[in-house]
């Protein structure tokens, strides 16, 4: 046998002896090197194993110029040998995941990224090949970690279920941790983009100021000289009530319902920019006869993650696993409008943050209009609705698809009259929440986009439709269409 060997690891040609652990090929390109080519012993075991196997350590192991063992060196003492922590995780160990990788590419093949980037390595490298490939003596995270976008599409490509979006997220975390210089523009602008909430809370206390201010060209201009927030992108409106404003204007919840209950995880974007969706949520839900609770939150974390920053991540998701713990303790299921704040909710507090209560949270988690179709008869419901004859082009953001819900909007809408919902394909919009604002990625963001709005062009409609609020603003920026939440239009339909 010589060069890499394609046959069956188990092939009954190659059995060691009973006892003696057998390097696999990834083990043997870990220790001899990648070009490494060995014909196996008559006994079938590798020299390596063997002096595991046999304690013996007489002598000091010769080293191969790559810093591994030399194969015709002297023997190993196993006790010299400790596991290779690539990210400092604490407890947290994803090799095995990493040992499910069996390199068939379907992650990269499905990467907006490396489709139009052929400098980004892609989520195989970013993910398994660094948790398993890398040498203590050479533990740095590689850059282009900082290019991957979080799209997450890698997660649903994967046929062996590795955790691929949980290793990029530690990895970036480290890189930013550890690599990064903290004075630096690129630190300070992802600070600033990842703590969206925080600034947004201060110009909503005087929103038509900061919509002048940050409506300026010299305002965009400045943003991308100094901090590299992209100027060819307008910044959104700030909403002159928030979504929680309105809602203690109101009186809080019109229904009261201990059978049926949800709380409401709104997210910055719906409180401080779109509160229309969110009132759209609360008619459509209490016209349902559901009660509805606003708990006190945070942000749920989602582009603080896509910027390493996983630090600022737990705080918010502390105070929102607490608050959302209680309301469920109560007898509610968590719902979110936007798409990102499931997904985070879901799946990436669990895979991130050991935090009491977290598996509830993400067991009760429901987009809202998956609750919907779970728990309600929306087919019936919309049977007699009618609606003003608008044609919609309908756009599946990546966090949706993620978590099985590509074409929840056009199958809720499909047999309405009055309305027409037109799927404008499986492609990634590009922006990948705070991704497509930085200066260096707008280009990327946009090219990735391209598909998406020839799409939109080329549809029945002139309104997009969309669940991610990012998502929506790529696709106006991209097409000049108004863009609505498939929540708004629900209400519209079943709301009197």
């Amino acid at each position: 046998m010589t060069g890499h060997d394609d046959s069956d690891p188990e092939d009954e040609e190659y059995h060691p002896a009973p006892g003696v652990p057998r390097l696999g090929r990834d083990e043997q390109e870990a220790v001899y090197g990648p070009d490494y080519t060995v014909d196996p012993p008559e006994d079938g075991i590798d020299p390596v194993s063997r002096a595991a196997a046999t304690g013996a350590a007489d002598s000091e192991p010769d080293v191969a110029p790559d810093g591994g063992t030399s194969a015709t060196g002297g023997d190993l003492d196993p006790d010299d040998y400790d596991a290779v922590d690539v990210f400092d995780t604490g407890a947290l160990d994803l090799r095995d995941g990493s040992d499910s990788c069996y390199k068939c590419t379907s992650c990269d093949t499905s990467c907006p990224v490396a489709e139009v980037d052929d400098s980004f390595p892609g989520p195989k490298f970013q993910g398994p090949e660094q948790w398993r490939l890398k040498r203590k003596e050479d533990a740095d995270i590689d850059p282009s970690i900082t290019d991957c976008s979080n799209c997450m599409r890698c997660d649903s490509a994967c046929p062996s279920s590795v955790p691929l979006s949980q290793m990029h997220n530690e990895a970036r975390g480290e890189y930013v941790d550890e690599q990064m210089e903290k004075l630096s523009t690129e630190y300070v602008r992802n600070r600033i983009l990842s703590n969206y909430r925080f600034f947004a809370a201060i110009a909503s206390k005087t929103p038509r100021l900061a919509n002048f201010v940050t409506g300026l060209s010299v305002t965009q201009w400045a943003g991308e000289k100094l901090l590299g927030i992209t100027g060819e992108r307008e910044f959104p409106d700030f909403a002159e009530e928030t979504f929680r404003e309105w809602w203690r204007k109101r009186g809080g919840a019109r229904v009261e319902n201990p059978e049926k209950r949800v709380a409401y995880f709104h997210g910055c974007y719906a409180n401080y920019n779109t509160p229309e969706v969110g009132k759209a949520m609360v008619r459509v839900y209490e016209s349902f006869g559901y009660e509805v609770m606003v708990p006190p939150q945070q942000c749920s974390g989602t582009p603080m993650f896509a910027n390493g920053m996983l630090d600022d991540a737990r705080r918010h998701a502390e105070t929102n696993v607490e608050e959302l713990a209680r309301a469920i303790g109560e007898g509610a299921d968590v719902i979110a409008s936007c798409t990102s704040c499931s997904l985070s909710l879901r799946q990436e507090y669990p895979e991130l943050f050991d935090l009491h209560g977290i598996e509830d949270v993400a067991e009760h988690t429901f987009e809202a209009l998956e609750y919907l179709r779970i728990h309600e008869d929306l087919r019936g419901e919309l049977a007699d609705a009618e609606l003003g004859g608008e044609s919609f082009a309908y756009h599946a953001p990546c966090h949706a698809r993620n978590q099985g819900l590509a074409r929840q909007a056009i199958e809720t809408f499909a047999d309405v009259d009055g309305v027409a919902v037109e799927d404008v394909g499986d492609s990634c919009s590009g922006i990948s929440g705070t991704y497509g604002w930085k200066a260096e990625k707008y280009e990327t963001s946009m090219t990735i986009g391209a598909e998406m709005f020839e799409h939109m062009e080329a549809a029945a409609g002139e309104v997009g439709m969309t669940e991610c609020p990012t998502c929506a603003m790529q696709m106006e920026h991209g097409t000049g269409y108004e863009v609505k939440h498939p929540l708004q239009v629900l209400e519209a339909a079943v709301v009197d």
